[in-house]
């Protein structure tokens, strides 16, 4: 024993009750599915509890002693290792429990354990005071699941509609319970358990907390009690009792006593009809298919011992404490042995059937009819039983029908009296003592019985026979063979009475019969019965003179009496003045007579509340009038009571708003306003009130009609304002302050006059018309109109008035009143003041922002403030602002109030919009500590309530008030935790609100003192059953509810103040996430759009939470998500309990499949999945009387954008309008087709509806989509990437393109979702690309057989299909939405596009045979099949591109001409390219070239508009200069006429000023300098030119001469551009360009003439040229080309350098004379051959460098792997921008940035060497012709030769026309003639020295290191030899 005493945290004797009563529950009344097995296994767990029920576990030494040691030694507690020690304090008080209670001591331990855990639910208790509520719902728990079983049983009265098996466990298991005892536990239980008794127990050892806890405990042990009694009163009504158990029974009633006011209470109500149950047989009568069955089992019939224990049980002469409840009990036998005596089986028991006559005569003796109507229906709950209705019902009829001459004798018996009562009445003797009024009591018993009927069941229609159809019908019914159906025997019994009872009736049972009647009346058909009865009874007699002899229960009787009196009392008005007034002479009425007006006038108020024709037909009556005789009456003086009915009376009759209209001109022209004076007067002094209520309650009937506007025009100012005035300044301001007899009544006057106000504000909507001050005549005088009275109200709502601080006053008392938990007279009145306050300030809250708008427009005299300014006034009666808070205390009482608590969250929702009161609001809820704990446990309480449903149903109105109350409070919290801190959101959630928000430290309810907040109870909702297999519960029970406590939850994740806090405790306590996104996708067939918005609030929580976790490096955590959302391998999930029964399963198909490990779709695609895209349109109205278009305009004008921003029609608004339109219609016509136009309003509004749903549809299906998108980025982009392998990744993201371009290419989709579909289309390839990319790089899977990279070309392929289809599906229209899919596009090509490979200088091993046999490689193999792809398309595709690419939105033109761009570049059969040349797009691309013009000029201001038009040229260009590279493409472009456009373009002229600018940077950098600006627009110009240069330079000098007309025309800006002193990359580029278009003009063919350039790049400026490669090769290409040109022969060519060789003194490019030996020469402008020896020298050195690090950066390369992490992260600084950038990269990331960073430099080396090798090979050719000529064949101009024929012809060629072009420009052409001989000799020892043998070796191993290596020979070696040919030449 000792070894199992670990103590249950969850305490024995409350959690696995609790549990067991969820099971129960869950299985019979909520009918979930499988709850069969697992009831049967707590049943069988159980068993023993519910055979000793409620039997606590006993007290032993051994547990007392093993708790005492637990201070020292610890105890051990299950589920947790060790002991634990307890404090000695928790010792004490588990030893006192256990004596209180008398429990054993280890389950007061844990009871007092389980109370520490569960003290965060119960907010100001202490462990202690929660044990004792734990120990009451625990013994509750076990009483309800005993009533819950037994109910489920199948019987005889009723049937749950439970599956066969359940019924089948339940009736097994409750049977085998009866037969060892219930009955008699259960009797015992009753007996010994009362609510005194244990309260004196739990008062002597303080066991008792504040009055919410003593309620509490109180509401259990009365709920135990009653479930106890309600299950054997559930047993006896399916099934009956054995003998011994009926005769307990029968013992136990027989001591039952009676409460104060003579009723029974509820338990032993409970009680006594099981024995009523047990009695009845009514079923036989019933003939129900298993009645045979029933008769079988019932003792009465088998057991003739049973029917004898009973019998002479209750015939025992012994008398029972309540009499009253023995003759009912006699009653009940006598009439079933009465029934037993007419049945076959009743033979056998004649002996006891004799005596049901003398057992109802003892019954009738012992006044049954009188305890029934105050024993039984005195006891409140009676009426809340359906069946305890049904069974006194038949008790009743059964007496009538069964006992006729029972019911015989007492009418004699009633008669004889009468006689007797007149006679003394008439001799003035005393009244006989011996009178029985027991036929007064049936009668009242019946009207009271029937005139309250809950549940609409009418059952006093068995007292009606319908007589109507035989009179009606012609004879011929029966003669066509259509026999009627005669009514049941018993139904023409009891309708015999009613009506033989009014025959003759005797004036002492005129009352009685009176009630009776209005009992009957109740109910629709009854009172159309009754009424006929009435009027038939007048009928029958109305020969005799006047017809006033007739029947006294007749309308003509009735209305011809109240026509008397009027008469009789109209005679002695008094005369207001006189002092008589006040106790006005009563001669006319007696008091017997009064009671009689009193009964009659009740009954007629009955019968026309039900019956409107009864009350048309009374109405319109021409002689009775009852509307003017009523009203007449009320001024004569009759007692206030009276008064008061007849008030009552009209009332009932205002209800068709026919007669209402008239009666208010009746009441208008009555004057009934001197009710006032009543009111001061009468009823004051007598300190009762009924005229002022039942005047209120007439107002409040009339009010609901309608108002009329010309109410008392003529008398008055017309308008119900007096009637409001006297309402409100006598009514409703003095109600609190007069004195009431009756306390309770004080509550009804508030209660009926606050019903007027409401009905009257609910019912306004302010118009303009009401600010107006409008005038009306009156008797000659203009005086002002009355406002409506709703305007009124809202006047002093909005004020500081009385009415508003009495309409506090009153919350603030309700609300004090509530917090007592004591009943007090008048409560349930109290409350429903109340609720009208709080619907009042609702409604004002909700009109104000429209009264107030329209009263600023109407410039008004009016004063008003805000509602929500005037709540934070200060209180009168507590001196502090505190009305908010009390109406926020409300919601501390829902569960008793529930429709309070629902208008307070309404109210604070509505006041939580504004940003200014809630940081008040949060001082006023935060400042008294007690106050705040209450608010937040109210707040807590309302959404912790699992009662709400969604549903609609009648039935659960209080659950759906529920249900929205908690929406109400969800979006409170939603829309406070937009506004800043400290917000109401914050401090409701459990953030601080007094430090910084993000400092909180959430923790678990009870930790640390954290008491219970919003967001505990939003998480525990939405955790329920997430453990389970059907997912988390809330979101199938109440969709909405789960989707906005998601949305809370998301928010707080988003905002980042909450988010930290937030996301660390849902990860670290809830495991929130991980729960949920398990369970995705939520299905709900029956709501769709809630189940979406579930999943995108789900799904960005998600995407936070990855980004977040990624940020931190918490690996393991992002590692769970991801593989949760994409693993398509099966999970293990739920190990819990409910793995039995599938567990067998599994294996069984286990053992069949044999590929056990299947694989599962993915969770992402799953959900994408649930993302329905198509959507079904309504269809178009189909209109006959409206306008279509009128009405779409009136539809479009009453839209609004509602709380969630979807934009939705307000149908009540719009309905509005459309009844107004139809009210308008005038004439016959219009009349008579009122109901089809009505019919068309409805379809209008049905459509409209439904258009609405669709809206809230596509916005819930964007919203998912868009969440679903930014989970699937986040996952792709934030997650670190190795936790997906990039084989992984790949196959993911080609599912998810796949599964997205299916569903969107589905032809139902939805257009609207198309947008985000392509948004997400676009990552996902961007993403693919850059997978099988770095894929590559890292070398995986290039060489492996399956192809190119992880995923198949088959898969990508299809990508690329489904790609294009989509892009042809989208219209014209989609334009922006195909920008995204021709990104993807570009991303997708550029998959098959060879990564840069180094330049290892070594390719000239291969010779050129193996390279044109090498096998096809992967990339190019797929691009040829993507081409092919493409190309299967054809035209369609072709065109849709290039139609984008020349107009449209500016990025999808940019983007389109991309993809052009990229096509043409591996279109080798140039299909693309005929297509644009034939169809004339590029003629339309060249042409809008023009168009530009002026925008790029404008971009070239210091601040420019938009750089738009710059990247779209750039594009174009791009384009352009890409369809150049081919010839044809070329040729195509100079055709249309390119370079002519670009001529004409002036931008290229406004170059700016480059130092003006630098003041107007942009500081961020993203917008370009004006200059960078202009160099955008040049260099892509200049680019284009370069390529079609080359593309047509060896067939077609139309380019070149082109392209110099284009230099010649804008010459200036070429010429300042090569004049540049700048030397920023930009300049340099330029000059590349410019000097690399100049070099290719000089083409053979081109005259040198056109050549204006030349002089400018001779006075080019040489350091410029040192120090970019490029420009140097440039000109030295130049220069050759022009030597080239001249002509083949050296002695012929013409001279670009002077003839020295001395080099430039320094590299600063000052330039010394070049020679200072001729002082005078002219050619100082000309660059000496010196300088081409110098640029040859400095790039043989050059050279060198580049290629000294070419081959250090090859062996980074190659040794990637050892390089140090310093040198890795320096490499990467190169290709990351911003500071730290790199710290955050992984380490594989880092090594791929620095291979791609290494290929760079690489490469960057390998064209440096390409160009310093082709500069030297140049500058040799260059330096050799001049060499040559000059040592060869310059004639030098000494003068001693000047007669020597050769220098004269030399001069001639000087003049020569190719020269020409170099004095035309210059004005100073190189007069080369006058070379001289020393300058000759000089340039031969100057070269000599400079051409020296270490230059000549170095430039020899130039050609050895690169030229042979690179297989193409060069001529450098040739050039040397001959240049030191030269140079050693002997002087001539």
């Amino acid at each position: 024993m000792a070894a199992q005493m670990a103590v249950n945290s969850g305490a024995s004797l409350w959690g696995p009750l609790k549990e067991l009563w969820e099971t129960v529950d869950g299985a019979v009344l909520r009918r979930q599915p499988e709850s069969v097995h697992l009831l049967d296994l707590q049943l069988k767990k159980h068993k023993p509890h519910f055979l000793s029920l409620f039997k606590n576990p006993p007290k032993s030494a051994e547990q007392r002693e093993k708790v005492r040691k637990a201070s020292t030694e610890g105890i051990a507690i299950q589920g947790q290792q060790g002991s634990r020690l307890l404090p000695e304090q928790l010792l004490t008080e588990a030893f006192i429990l256990s004596d209180l209670f008398d429990i054993g001591e280890l389950a007061a331990l844990e009871l007092l354990l389980a109370g520490e855990q569960q003290q965060p639910y119960f907010p100001g208790l202490t462990r202690g005071l929660v044990a004792v509520l734990l120990y009451w719902d625990g013994k509750l728990c076990m009483a309800n699941s005993l009533r819950t079983l037994i109910q489920s049983r199948q019987g005889k009265t009723f049937t749950l509609d439970l599956s066969g098996e359940l019924v089948a466990l339940t009736t097994r298991f409750t049977d085998e319970l009866m037969s060892q005892g219930l009955t008699k536990r259960i009797l015992t239980l009753v007996s010994e358990i009362s609510v005194t008794r244990e309260f004196e127990r739990l008062q002597k050892e303080r066991g008792l907390g504040n009055e919410k806890h003593r309620k509490e405990v109180a509401d259990l042990i009365k709920e135990c009690r009653q479930a106890l009694a309600d299950s054997l009163f559930s047993w006896t009504c399916q099934s009956p009792l054995s003998k011994d158990d009926t005769l307990a029974l029968i013992g136990h009633l027989e001591t039952v006593t009676a409460q104060a006011d003579g009723s029974l209470d509820s338990v032993s109500l409970a009680l006594v009809m099981a024995l009523l149950y047990c009695l009845d047989v009514s079923f036989i009568e019933q003939g129900t298919e298993d009645r045979d069955d029933l008769l079988q089992a019932l003792p009465l019939l088998t057991e003739r011992q049973y029917v004898s224990a009973v019998h002479s049980r209750l015939m025992d002469s012994q008398p029972w404490k309540l009499p009253g409840l023995q003759a009912v009990c006699r009653l009940a036998w006598a009439l079933l042995l009465r029934v037993l005596s007419q049945l076959p089986q009743g033979s056998a028991l004649v002996e006891f059937t004799e005596a049901d006559e003398a057992l109802a005569d003892q019954a009738l003796l012992g006044d049954v009819f009188l305890f029934m109507k105050e024993g039984i229906l005195g006891c409140e709950s009676f009426s809340q039983e359906e069946f305890y209705i049904r069974r006194v019902h038949s008790l009743i009829t059964d007496f009538l029908a069964l006992m006729p001459m029972k019911v015989k004798q007492l009418r004699n018996r009633a008669d004889e009296d009468a006689r007797l009562v007149h006679m003394s009445l008439q001799m003035d003797s005393e009244l006989p003592s011996s009178l029985r009024k027991d036929l007064d009591h049936l009668m009242i018993l019946i009207g009271e019985f029937y005139s309250k009927d809950p549940f609409g069941l009418e059952l006093g229609l068995e007292f009606w026979c319908p007589t109507e159809s035989l009179q009606h019908s012609s004879l011929q019914g029966s003669y066509l063979g259509m026999a009627l159906q005669r009514p049941p025997h018993k139904q023409v019994v009891l309708s015999k009475f009613v009506r033989q009872m009014g025959d003759l009736l005797p004036s002492t049972l005129y009352i009685s019969y009176l009630r009776m009647l209005k009992g009957l009346a109740n109910g629709p058909q009854c009172a159309h019965y009754c009424f006929s009865l009435l009027k038939t009874n007048g009928a029958a007699h109305s020969d005799n003179i006047q017809g006033v002899s007739g029947s006294p229960v007749s309308w003509e009787h009735f209305f011809h009496s109240l026509m008397l009196y009027h008469e009789n009392l109209r005679r002695d008005l008094p005369n207001p003045d006189s002092a008589h007034y006040r106790h006005p002479p009563l001669r006319g009425i007696t008091q017997r007579e009064m009671e009689g007006l009193t009964s009659f006038l009740q009954l007629l108020t009955t019968i026309i509340t039900w019956s409107e024709n009864a009350r048309l037909a009374l109405c319109e009556h021409p002689q009775w009038t009852p509307a003017v005789v009523m009203l007449g009456l009320l001024q004569c003086s009759v007692p206030p009571v009276l008064k008061a009915e007849l008030l009552h009376c009209l009332a009932a009759f205002g209800k068709s708003p026919e007669i209402a209209a008239s009666l208010w001109q009746s009441l208008e022209y009555t004057q009934v306003k001197q009710n006032n004076v009543e009111l001061n007067e009468i009823e004051s002094s007598c300190e009762e009130y009924p005229l002022t209520r039942s005047f209120c309650h007439l107002i409040s009937t009339l009010v609901e009609g309608s108002l009329p506007v010309n109410l008392g025009a003529g008398l008055r100012v017309p308008g119900f304002q007096p009637y409001l005035n006297f309402l409100r300044d006598s009514v409703f301001l003095p109600f609190p302050t007069r004195a009431y007899r009756r306390p309770a009544e004080k509550w009804e006057v508030a209660d009926s006059v606050l019903e007027v106000f409401h009905k009257l504000l609910r019912d306004y909507e302010p118009q303009p018309s009401d600010f107006v001050q409008e005038i009306v005549e009156l008797q000659g005088e203009q005086v002002p109109a009355h406002k409506p009275p709703g305007h009124s109200i809202m006047f002093h709502l909005l004020n500081d008035s009385p009415m508003l601080a009495l309409c506090l006053s009153l919350l603030e008392e309700g609300v004090r009143q509530l917090d007592t938990y004591a009943p007090f007279p008048g409560k349930k009145h109290l409350q429903s003041a109340v609720l009208h306050c709080l619907c009042l300030l609702d409604l004002a809250l909700q009109k104000e922002a429209v009264f107030m708008d329209l009263l600023r427009e109407s410039q008004a005299s009016l004063l008003v403030s805000p509602l929500e300014q005037l709540l934070q006034g200060v209180s009168p009666q507590t001196r502090r602002a505190d009305h908010i808070v009390n109406i926020a205390r409300y919601l501390y009482h829902s569960s008793s109030n529930p429709e309070a608590a629902f208008q307070s969250a309404k109210i604070l929702r509505r006041i939580a919009n504004y940003p200014n009161i809630q940081i008040r609001l949060v001082g006023d809820f935060t400042h008294d500590q007690a106050v705040s704990d209450k608010l937040m446990a109210g707040f807590v309480e309302c959404l912790d309530n699992e009662d709400a449903e969604e549903d609609v149903d009648s039935q659960k109105k209080v659950a759906r008030i529920r249900h929205e109350t908690q929406i109400h409070i969800l979006n409170l919290l939603i829309t406070s935790l937009e506004l800043k801190a400290p917000n109401l959101a914050l401090y409701l959630l459990g953030y601080e609100v007094k430090k910084p928000v993000s400092s909180t430290n959430l923790q678990d309810p009870g930790v640390l003192g954290c008491p219970r907040s919003c967001l505990h109870a939003i998480l525990s909702r939405l955790q329920r059953g997430t453990e389970k297999r059907s997912g988390p519960a809330l979101t199938q029970q109440a969709p909405h509810l789960a989707e906005l406590c998601y949305q809370v939850i998301y928010q707080l994740c988003a905002c980042p103040d909450t988010s930290g806090p937030t996301m660390r405790y849902l990860r670290t306590s809830q495991d929130f996430l991980f729960s949920h996104l398990q369970h995705l996708p939520f299905i709900l067939p029956s709501n769709q759009i809630a189940a979406l918005s579930q999943m995108s609030w789900l799904m960005k929580t998600a995407a936070i939470e990855l980004r977040v976790t990624s940020l931190n490096r918490q690996r393991s955590h992002t590692q769970r998500l991801v593989s949760l959302l994409l693993d398509d391998q099966p999970h293990a999930q739920h190990a819990d309990g409910e793995s039995g029964m599938e567990d067998e399963t599994r294996s069984v198909s286990g053992f069949l499949h044999f590929d056990t490990v299947s694989k599962v779709r993915r969770k992402l695609l799953s959900v994408l999945d649930a993302i329905e895209f198509s959507q079904d349109m309504p269809e178009l109205l189909q209109l006959d009387f409206f306008e279509r278009t009128q009405i779409e305009q009136v539809i479009s004008n009453c839209e609004h954008v509602n709380e969630q921003g979807h934009t939705v029609c307000n149908v009540k608004l719009l309905h509005r309008v459309l009844v107004a339109e139809v009210n308008a219609l005038q004439g016959m016509a219009a009349i008579g087709q009122r109901p089809l136009l009505m019919e068309e309003v409805n379809s209008i509004l049905q459509q409209v509806v439904e258009r609405n749903r669709v809206r809230r549809s596509l916005s819930a299906k964007r919203h998912a989509l868009q969440s679903w998108r930014s989970l699937v980025e986040t996952l792709l982009t934030a997650c670190p990437a190795d936790l997906i392998p990039a084989d992984e990744r790949q196959l993911i993201i080609r599912d998810l393109l796949l599964d997205l371009h299916d569903k969107v290419s589905d032809h139902d989709a939805a257009g609207e979702l198309m947008p985000i579909v392509a948004g997400a289309v676009f990552t996902l390839t961007a993403h693919l690309s850059q997978s099988v990319l770095s894929e590559q790089q890292q070398g995986v899977g290039l060489e492996a057989s399956s192809g190119f990279a992880s995923i198949a070309n088959s898969a990508l392929h299809l990508i690329l299909r489904k790609l294009l289809d989509f892009i042809l599906s989208t219209g014209g229209g989609y334009q922006r939405l195909r920008a995204h899919l021709y990104g993807s596009l570009l991303y997708y090509l550029q998959i098959a596009q060879k990564p840069e490979e180094p330049d290892t200088l070594q390719t000239a091993g291969k010779a050129m045979w193996e390279r044109l046999t090498a096998p096809e490689d992967g990339f190019s193999k797929l691009q040829r099949e993507n081409l092919a792809i493409i190309e299967s398309y054809g035209k369609a595709l072709m065109e849709v591109v290039c139609r984008d690419a020349c107009d449209g939105h500016e990025i999808s033109r940019m983007l389109a001409m991309a993809v052009l761009d990229r096509i043409l570049s591996i279109d080798r059969q140039n299909q693309w390219l005929l297509y644009i040349c034939n169809s004339g797009y590029l003629r339309s691309l060249v042409e809008s070239l023009r168009q530009d013009d002026v925008a790029l000029q404008s971009l070239l201001t210091p601040q420019p508009p938009l750089l738009k038009p710059l990247y779209i040229f750039e594009s174009k260009m791009a384009l352009l200069t890409r369809v150049a590279k081919t010839g044809q493409g070329a040729v195509e472009l100079l055709r249309c006429g390119l370079v002519a456009q670009l001529m004409e373009c002036q931008v290229f002229d406004m170059v700016p000023d480059s130092d003006a600018h630098r003041v107007m940077r942009d500081p961020s950098g993203f917008i370009p300098s004006p200059m960078d600006r202009y160099r955008q627009i040049l260099l892509p110009t200049l680019r284009l030119f370069q390529v079609i240069l080359t593309s047509t330079s060896i067939n077609h000098q139309q380019g070149a001469a082109q392209v110099l007309q284009w230099l010649i025309v804008h010459a200036d800006t070429i010429q300042s551009l090569l004049r540049c002193q700048e030397l920023s990359m930009g300049a340099l580029q330029e000059l590349s360009l410019l000097t690399g278009i100049i070099s290719k003009t000089a083409l053979p063919g081109t005259k040198m003439s056109s050549h204006p350039e030349l002089k400018a790049q001779s006075s080019f400026n040489v350091t410029s040229a040192l120090c970019e490669p490029r420009v140097c090769a440039n000109i030295m290409e130049y220069c050759q080309a022009l030597l080239l040109q001249s002509s083949a022969q050296a002695q012929f060519s013409i001279c670009l350098f002077s003839p020295s060789g001395s080099e430039p003194a320094g590299r600063d490019g000052a330039r010394t004379d070049l020679s200072s030996t001729v002082p005078s020469m002219a050619y100082s402008r000309v660059p000496s051959l010196g300088l081409v020896l110098y640029l040859l020298k400095n790039s043989a050195a050059d050279f060198f460098r580049f290629h000294q690090s070419h081959r250090q950066s090859l062996g980074k390369l190659q040794s990637l792997d050892q390089l140090p992490p310093e040198e890795l992260k320096e490499l990467c600084q190169g290709l990351v921008s911003g500071p730290g950038a790199v710290e955050k990269i992984s380490s594989v990331q880092r090594s791929l940035l620095a291979k791609r960073r290494l290929v760079q430099l690489i490469n960057n080396r390998a064209k440096l060497l390409a160009l310093c090798s082709y500069v030297i090979e140049t500058c040799l050719f260059v330096l050799w012709r001049h060499l040559e000529y000059y040592l060869l064949h310059c004639i030098p101009t000494d003068p001693k030769d000047s007669l020597l024929p050769g220098s004269t012809l030399y001069r001639s060629r000087l003049a020569d026309d190719s020269f020409s072009g170099l004095q035309a420009s210059g004005g100073r052409g190189l007069s080369l003639s006058r070379v001289s001989q020393q300058d000759l000799d000089l340039l031969k020892s100057d070269m000599a020295a400079g051409f020296g043998e270490a230059l000549q070796r170095k430039l020899l191993e130039v050609e050895g290191l690169y030229s042979q290596v690179r297989s193409r020979y060069t001529f450098i070696q040739a050039l040397v030899r001959r240049i030191r040919g030269l140079l050693r030449q002997p002087k001539s």
